[in-house]
């Protein structure tokens, strides 16, 4: 249908009746006034981030800033303390915004649901938009979704609903359907505008508010953006400064040596710190990509106790309880596997033994991927921390250095780990699989019995740029080369042609996906994200649903 925008606005998409009501001409103007002050900076800072990786590719290591010393040091500055809602967060379950998964998630029993525009999303213009309805009709409390299969799902009438915190797009994506002034919209100010202007006062009319979590952060620098964001967004709406509450994702290595200065920038608006280890992984393998010494073992051999992962929980844990905000723990990905009970026994046995560990090194909360594991991470928290959270436990004889936070052990990582034919074919299969169903609009996918994001993907395919990069030898012997690399990636994509059959094949983006992942892990140009590098193949024309 024919929307009416405001000047300087183009919308290059679609918008049904539905889409209109969240597509307000009212709703068009807060979203481009925020992106006519703030893109500038944005795009500024992304700049900074390419002048910092050239620094790192060069031996110009991270540590902490000397010129912010005297914020870690102060002893006069705290956060503000929990809002509604936010005082108990010991499990909170995340996914993407469709309808079904909103539904359940809400009456999961977690404490909070994170509703994500960002990893486990794949951000065409209907997921986006069906987004914002969904997460609106929530708030309300008026969501329903009725399955193909005849099956009625509604929100829970006992009141006892999860915490609603939204993710949007890091900063480093962009909105191509909406246009500000001729340029891309900033993916980041989309989705937080369309749903702080849409829900800023209904949260609140619920005993909660709007709440946030933000990802893919690099520096206090984008902190600070975020918040003069917020404060612009409350002002605007006449909503008191402070309303907002956000908690940032640790999850960038060069993120983990300005957690306080994060916090600091975010004080007013501050709800803590996440592990956010699977990206953190990424990152890591990333940002010291050129660096032989850093070198990785297979995926599945790195580990919360791998040196430099214990350093980093171990900080965020002291920083946020020296500040007085929540620690939140990482991600458990594991899905319940019906058709085997050893297997399934084995995957919650992890669960348990990584749930146990996080409250016992006094985390606050934890993530689960799937609504059956939120019983069994609250049955462990429960035990280990009857009090709402543990901002008491303020481990004061943490140290952790700059060193110890590049910690890969001087190798003994990667020789106890190790790198195997499997774990590269690994990488290769989930590299693909995530990367044809992205490319289809599906960003929250089951592959090999985990719940997956795009941050495993980035893990995976980042690896194999790393070990082909390095010549990296497998504990079998062989070298990591480009040609087997390729011949690897060629062997999916035959094993998924004769698992769909032809007429399946031809429908699935697996053709695609192998050339764009084939780009970017023989060693050569690396893509800063694959979701920035597949973006543009999901505009042309609506995803398929295989």
């Amino acid at each position: 249908m024919a929307v009416r925008t405001v000047p300087g606005v183009s919308l290059l998409g679609p918008v049904s009746a539905e889409h209109a009501d969240i597509l307000t001409p009212e709703a068009q103007l807060f979203v481009a006034t925020l992106h006519r002050v703030f893109n500038p900076r944005r795009k500024e800072l992304l700049k900074r981030r390419d002048e910092r990786q050239k620094e790192l590719d060069a031996g110009r290591f991270p540590d902490f800033l000397p010129e912010t010393a005297a914020v870690r040091a102060s002893p006069a500055w705290r956060c503000a303390p929990p809002a509604p809602g936010l005082v108990d967060r010991r499990v909170e379950i995340t996914g993407p915004v469709d309808r079904k998964m909103v539904i359940n998630a809400l009456n999961s029993g977690a404490t909070q649901f994170m509703a994500d525009f960002e990893d486990s999303h794949a951000p065409t213009w209907t997921n986006n938009l069906d987004g914002h309805v969904n997460l609106r009709d929530a708030i309300r409390r008026t969501i329903t979704y009725s399955a193909p299969n005849g099956k009625q799902y509604k929100l829970r009438d006992d009141g006892k609903l999860a915490t609603l915190l939204v993710r949007p797009r890091g900063w480093h994506l962009e909105e191509a359907q909406f246009l500000v002034d001729g340029e891309r919209c900033s993916g980041s100010l989309f989705d937080f505008g369309l749903f702080f202007f849409h829900n800023a006062r209904a949260t609140l009319a619920v005993g909660e508010g709007p709440y946030f979590y933000l990802p893919k952060m690099e520096s206090h620098l984008e902190a600070r953006l975020w918040n003069d964001v917020f404060n612009l967004a409350q002002d605007t709406l006449k909503i008191p400064r402070g309303t907002i509450r956000a908690t940032v994702l640790i999850e960038t290595l060069l993120a983990a040596f300005e957690m306080e200065e994060i916090l600091f920038e975010l004080r007013d608006h501050s709800a803590g710190l996440n592990c956010g280890r699977w990206d953190y992984i990424f990152s890591f393998i990333k940002k010291l990509r050129n660096h032989r010494q850093y070198v990785l073992p297979d995926r599945s051999a790195v580990s919360m106790t791998s040196p430099f992962m214990s350093a980093y929980v171990r900080l965020l844990i002291k920083t946020c309880h020296k500040r007085g905000v929540h620690a939140m723990g990482g991600m458990a990905a594991q899905i319940p596997i019906k058709d085997d009970p050893a297997a399934n026994a084995a995957a919650l046995a992890k669960v348990r033994a990584d749930k146990e560990r996080e409250v016992i090194a006094g985390h606050d909360g934890t993530w689960v991927a799937h609504p059956e594991l939120v019983k069994i991470a609250l049955e462990i928290f429960n035990k280990h921390m009857p009090q709402p959270n543990q901002l008491h436990v303020r481990r004061d004889e943490v140290v952790v250095t700059g060193a110890d936070l590049l910690d890969v052990g001087g190798g003994q990582l990667l020789a106890d780990g190790g790198i195997t034919e499997r774990g590269l074919r690994d990488n290769l299969s989930v590299g693909l699989a995530y990367m044809e169903s992205w490319l289809r609009g599906v960003g929250c996918v089951p592959i090999h019995n985990l719940m997956e994001d795009a941050a495993t993907a980035e893990i995976s395919r980042s690896q194999v740029w790393q070990w082909v990069r390095h010549g990296a030898i497998t504990r079998e012997g062989r070298v990591v080369a480009a040609p087997w690399v390729l011949q690897i990636l060629q062997e999916e994509v035959q094993a998924a042609r004769a698992k769909l059959g032809e007429q399946r094949f031809s429908a699935s983006k697996y053709q695609l996906a192998a050339e764009l992942l084939a780009g970017t892990i023989t060693g050569g140009p690396y893509s800063d994200f694959l979701t920035t590098l597949c973006y543009d193949h999901i505009l042309t024309k609506p995803p398929s649903r295989m």
